[in-house]
């Protein structure tokens, strides 16, 4: 009998061993995800430990986590947080500091785009994850158009100016009313409310020369700036762009400008690789990315956005974690899903030869992301979200004023700043 309870023990202790080499995330159904998947052969067999991807749409994945976050030992070994939930998950207390993790192992974080730290790496000066993809918004353009020489002639002719890759948010705003004709639109926009139009218009913000708020959390976004991007916005939209495009997304937009509808269109920075594939677009070769420019040509108009790789504090096993996350953001790793189309948020990977050799755009995302704003992360981001898409999309429908919109706008957000005790 003792020797039998002794292997039913041994065969428990096994089996918990076992289940311990695990590694469980819940991701979304994007292609960083798809590239992950086709790489984790090479940790499985390098370190042992068997890592499980649930995949999901970005609409299940809030609902999913949460349960496992509050509980004192969840599903998940390891979590992808999107920059929406950073200041809840954070406010929760349901992410594991990293800094000692990165300390002992000499993990080197200083490689990362500054801003995607800022945004999905520290908070308050304490390193809860490390940056996993970029989706920062960037503009679209037609090169096809700015080279074609008649083009060239008649804007001239019509502005005085040389017509190329615009360099200020004047220019730009100049060649979308010059694009616009003979049947074809100078931009295209993504007005569904709230996240689209609540995403695309923080460019228009930030290119305006706007913030959303000063360094005490104070709203600032309903400024003459503010209401002046929000005003042009509006222009763009009705006349310049294709009819119903204050409830497209961004597929249906995109579908616009891959067709070779619209001279430009700001948008994430990864349909970028969708525009030369000639299985969903008319442009191959036909377009190129920017930063979206602002009042000089030093400043950019662009919004930041970014995944992070996190522990859960109720993760079961963060040890492995821990190992998954150095391997899937280590060097070699990271070059590897930025060859196969990934989103780098490392310096180091957006400068590799063969990377940019492959996808020549690479520089242009790097500076990009190196110019671009971040949108308020805290406690009531999503809420914020809802708030901003709500009044803009009152504001373009012309049920309310820019500047009755966006102070409508302002003065929710200053209560939930006030709220989540960030006011000073």
């Amino acid at each position: 009998m003792k020797r039998i309870l002794l292997a039913s023990l041994s065969g428990l202790a096994l089996a918990a061993a076992a289940q311990a080499e695990e590694v469980n995330i819940l991701m979304e159904a994007v292609p960083d995800t798809t590239y992950i998947q086709q790489l984790l052969p090479e940790f499985e067999e390098e370190t042992g430990i068997k890592v499980n991807l649930e995949v999901v749409n970005y609409a299940e994945m809030h609902t999913k986590l949460v349960p496992q976050l509050v509980a004192r030992s969840g599903s998940y070994s390891a979590i992808v947080v999107d920059f929406y939930w950073v200041g809840e998950f954070y406010k929760a207390g349901w992410m594991q500091p990293l800094d000692d993790r990165i300390e002992a192992d000499g993990f080197d974080t200083s490689v990362y785009v500054p801003a995607m730290m800022d945004l999905v790496g520290q908070v308050e000066g304490t390193t809860y994850m490390l940056p996993f993809y970029n989706y920062a918004m960037g503009l679209l353009y037609r090169t096809d158009l700015l080279e074609d020489e008649a083009n060239k002639a008649a804007y001239l002719e019509a502005t005085g100016s040389e017509l190329k890759a615009p360099e200020t948010w004047d220019e730009y705003l100049r060649q979308v009313a010059f694009f616009t004709k003979d049947g074809q639109y100078g931009v295209v926009n993504q007005g569904l409310r709230p996240d689209p139009i609540a995403m695309e218009w923080s460019n228009y913000l930030f290119a305006s020369g706007g913030s959303f708020m000063d360094e005490g959390w104070h709203a600032t976004f309903n400024s003459p700036e503010g209401v002046a991007a929000l005003e042009t916005y509006i222009k763009n939209l009705n006349d310049y762009g294709p009819v119903g495009a204050a409830s497209f997304s961004f597929d249906e937009a995109f579908n616009v400008f891959s067709q070779g509808q619209a001279y430009s269109y700001i948008t994430y920075n990864f349909f970028r690789a969708a525009v030369d594939d000639p299985s969903s677009s008319a442009v191959v070769g036909k377009a190129e990315i920017m930063g979206v420019p602002g009042q000089t040509p030093e400043e950019g108009g662009s919004l930041n956005g970014a995944w992070g790789w996190a522990i859960p504090k109720s993760s079961p096993n963060p040890d492995a974690a821990w190992k998954f996350l150095q391997w899937v953001e280590s060097p070699e790793i990271a070059k590897k899903r930025a060859l196969l189309g990934g989103s780098p948020t490392r310096l180091d990977v957006f400068d590799d030869e063969e990377v940019i050799a492959k996808y020549p755009q690479t520089v242009a995302l790097k500076e990009l992301l190196l110019g671009s704003h971040n949108f308020p992360t805290f406690t009531y981001t999503p809420q914020f979200v809802e708030v901003l898409g709500r009044e803009l999309s009152l504001a373009v429908a012309g049920e309310k004023t820019a500047q009755e919109a966006l102070d409508t706008a302002a003065a929710e957000f200053d209560e939930m700043a006030a709220k989540d005790g960030r006011q000073k």
